[in-house]
């Protein structure tokens, strides 16, 4: 959800080979270059590249993170590829990344395991990129009607919540719907060929497949009451040694999220609008409706935590993690962090 959410790409590319094979820096994040202000060493923030779409992929075209970050010494380097979280938190735990963006359910289930990030910033839950979505021509027209019949859902994060979450909210037994699990970028030719029913899935694919392939949504975030938010997660090597850094470029998320909410069509088909990144005019209403009713990235306020935590329970509840995951420890309060605000 570019980031994850915000950009909004006709097809989404994994992140998991091409995070694996980035290098990782010695001495947690910093580079020998004296290239900063001073001549100080650059920290070296290395990132997803934001592909074609969003307000990332337009500061990296016009030069506007690089400044945001010289400010604090520091530079960008662009590694691999934005997509689901799962394998972008095995990247930040192996110390192969720096900061990445998924959604608070699978951040849940990756703090599940033996985490090397924490997260620093919230979106609130997409209420409208988000959903189950059912062809045009399908018999199914409630959720009740999912009984018996085959859901595509990633497994343990946005896609399996989404699912659950629906189920819980229309009263039908999780046992009574055959879930089938497949990655992200796998599932639209399945989905297609009518092999499922149905597929879970958030904006990333949702916003191709509603402009191309005849789906709508049977219920979307706001219908299932969704808590999933998205979030900013930080490997914690990099958080302890250049504060400064995770908060510049967090100001850099809030103050350039707004700017795209306001005016989203300028933030799609940043390099190229031809091609497979690129978002076709069938798919820019979708896109556009879609960003401009989502919210710049902001701290986690105290009312964040407590719906994470409802999350975290919902998941454990639902035997998706295998305990219940506390998920104050790894929580950075933005605004106090590395001292006084400013």
């Amino acid at each position: 959800m570019n980031t994850a959410r915000l950009a909004l790409a006709a097809t989404a590319l994994l992140a998991t080979t091409a995070l694996a094979a980035c290098g990782s820096s010695a001495d947690g994040g910093s580079a020998s270059a004296a290239g900063g202000p001073g001549g100080k060493a650059d920290a070296v923030l290395r990132l997803p590249d934001p592909g074609n779409n969003g307000f990332l992929a337009r500061g990296k075209k016009d030069g506007s993170l690089d400044r945001a970050l010289a400010a604090v010494h520091a530079k960008v380097a662009w590694t691999g590829s934005a997509g689901p979280f799962a394998p972008a938190a095995q990247a930040l735990s192996a110390d192969q990344l720096d900061v990445a963006q998924g959604s608070i359910t699978s951040a849940v289930a990756a703090l599940a395991q033996k985490p090397g990030f924490k997260l620093f910033a919230q979106t609130a839950p997409d209420g409208v990129g988000e959903g189950i979505l059912v062809k045009n021509d399908s018999p199914i027209k409630t959720v009740q009607d999912l009984v018996g019949k085959k859901v595509a859902v990633s497994q343990g994060g946005t896609s399996e919540y989404l699912l659950l979450k629906a189920l819980e909210k229309n009263g039908v037994p999780a046992d009574q719907v055959q879930r089938v699990y497949l990655r992200a970028d796998q599932t639209s030719g399945v989905f297609n060929s009518g092999q499922v029913d149905a597929w879970a899935t958030w904006n990333t694919f949702s916003t191709p497949t509603i402009a191309n392939a005849g789906a709508h949504f049977l219920v979307d975030g706001k219908a299932i009451g969704s808590d999933n938010y998205a979030v900013w997660a930080v490997r914690n090597g990099f958080a302890d040694k250049h504060p400064d850094v995770v908060k510049a470029f967090y100001a850099y998320l809030r103050d350039n999220g707004a700017k795209e909410k306001a005016d989203p069509a300028a933030y799609l088909n940043v390099f190229t609008d031809s091609g497979p990144t690129a978002v076709t005019p069938a798919e820019k209403d979708v896109a556009v409706n879609v960003s401009r009713q989502g919210t710049p990235a902001d701290a986690i306020s105290a009312a964040d935590t407590a719906r994470f935590g409802t999350v975290a329970q919902f998941f454990a509840d639902q035997k998706v993690t295998k305990q219940l995951v506390d998920v104050k420890p790894y929580l950075i309060d933005i605004d106090t962090f590395g001292g006084a605000a400013k």
